[in-house]
């Protein structure tokens, strides 16, 4: 139920698209093109199992792993302000 002057469903939809957004956000960074048979980091070989089941890998399991620890996640959902709204 939404209230004062937005209609039913709005807080629905704002949660819909910033799914999406981040679904969209997610598919744009995974690796495309060839594999690396050595982790562009370390240098270590990486796996023929991890070459062919992802697409453009450029980094061993290890090294991947640290650079998801230092993704920065936020929380502010950016379609939810006034201004977006009145559009």
């Amino acid at each position: 139920m939404a209230g004062g002057w937005t209609r039913d469903g709005a807080v629905q939809d704002q949660i819909d698209d910033t799914v999406k957004d981040a679904v969209l956000g997610a598919r744009a960074r995974m690796p495309a093109g060839e594999s690396l048979e050595h982790c562009e980091d370390c240098g270590e070989s990486i796996p023929e199992r991890r070459r062919t089941a992802l697409a453009g890998v450029r980094t061993c399991v290890p090294c991947q792993s640290e650079r998801d620890r230092d993704i920065v996640h936020t929380t502010i959902n950016r379609r939810g302000s006034k201004d977006s709204q009145l559009r």
